[in-house]
């Protein structure tokens, strides 16, 4: 794998994670959907594992709150009008983690279970125009992973854990919800940084997730292994002089404004139009509450833990990846290269579409899901009833 020259990332790599590694690009075979096979059909057929029936797992924790859900006042997602479905209740709630608050959204009452995961800089009102559409055939979860949204933002130098937020506290967090609130095996969904927790997460506690679709995957070209060994001094440098000075937060202060979130979104999504006054305010004021600064700075400041290419080889579950085609920041010819893995049965162009596919084109999202679930829900079904 070719490396990247070093260089001091803009403010949009930093913000959204976003990859600089180049490579030739592969013809996709179709303007909307390139699968391993040329098959017609969405998703390619092989061969299915059978999960075993779910039941509670057993959780390395180090609080007795684990598990107590409380209602709480928290500002609830607006749902676009011209929705179809919308008249579903996304109801809004807080889930007690580790002793940290943590708020999800829900709805739908039958079906599979989906569990929606954001990308960085983001939270569960990213999914506002998928979750009432889902939510007429499934149970839709989404999460405020701890440090984003309206979760709780835990200092890691106040609670002495320097290694707090990483992917394992995220997966670890995602499994344990499964258990305490969906309380069921589950699909999960996910953008970008939240494709990387997701597939942790299935890789962790295997038994709790039935399958992954990831949604233009952090390639993470900012993490260690990926600059030339000359640059990793000055990389390590350039994260002490943001975690332990006031350069860090100047930073962010640059960052966290409406004119620069609203330039950033316009760099990622394809259709700007879609860079409304609400998607800003989801993006920002969660951003201005106490501890959001120092989660910014303690996560680009995380050049370590897992690559998805590392691992997509030991996840158990079937996978799909989609990638928006105009995507600048996650190469989709990077992307292609996803689908080599034994678990990937189906890569998805999605055409004129930027880094959140969810929320820039949900009517080429809402049906993907829909349809991945079906497929592996029913194949579930039928293995459980030829064993009984």
């Amino acid at each position: 794998m070719a490396r990247t020259a070093l260089q001091a990332p803009p403010l949009s790599q930093i913000f959204f994670p976003r990859s600089s590694f180049q490579r030739n690009e592969r013809t996709a075979s179709s303007p909307s959907i390139n699968l391993k096979t040329n098959s017609p059909r969405l998703i390619t057929q092989r061969p299915r594992m059978r999960f075993k029936p779910f039941k509670s797992i057993g959780i390395v924790g180090f609080s007795g709150l684990h598990g107590q859900i409380e209602q709480k006042t928290v500002p609830a997602p607006q749902i676009p009008l011209d929705l179809k479905g919308a008249e579903l209740e996304v109801q809004t709630r807080i889930w007690n983690w580790r002793g940290y608050s943590v708020r999800y959204q829900y709805s739908g009452n039958n079906g599979p279970a989906l569990v929606l995961v954001h990308g960085f800089g983001a939270n569960s009102d990213h999914w506002r125009k998928n979750i009432p559409v889902l939510a007429k055939s499934h149970r839709v979860y989404s999460i405020d992973l701890i440090g984003y949204g309206y979760s709780d933002k835990p200092n890691p130098r106040q609670i002495r854990d320097d290694s707090f937020y990483t992917f394992e506290t995220w997966a670890a967090q995602l499994n344990e919800f499964c258990v305490d609130v969906v309380k069921d095996e589950a699909f999960f969904v996910c953008n970008s940084i939240g494709g990387v927790v997701g597939l942790q997460a299935a890789i962790t506690e295997p038994q709790t997730c039935r399958g992954i679709i990831l949604l233009n995957l952090s390639l993470r070209m900012l993490h260690i292994k990926k600059q030339p060994w000359y640059g990793r001094p000055f990389i390590r440098t350039f994260q002490r002089l943001l975690r332990d000075t006031a350069v860090g937060k100047l930073f962010f202060n640059a960052v966290a404004t409406k004119e620069s979130v609203r330039s950033i979104l316009c760099q990622c999504y394809h259709d700007t139009s879609k860079v409304t006054d609400e998607l800003v305010q989801i993006i920002l004021k969660p951003g201005l509450q106490p501890g959001a600064a120092e989660v910014f700075l303690e996560f680009i400041c995380y050049s370590g833990g897992p690559l998805p290419e590392e691992l997509l080889p030991e996840v158990k579950c079937p996978v799909l990846v989609a990638w928006g085609d105009k995507d600048p920041w996650e190469p989709i010819e990077i992307g292609r290269n996803f689908q080599d893995f034994d678990s990937v049965e189906g890569f998805i162009v999605l055409p004129n579409v930027g880094h959140c596919p969810q929320d820039e084109a949900p009517h080429l999202v809402n049906p993907l899901v829909e349809s991945f679930v079906a497929k592996h829900a029913q194949s579930s079904s039928i293995s459980s009833s030829t064993v009984s």
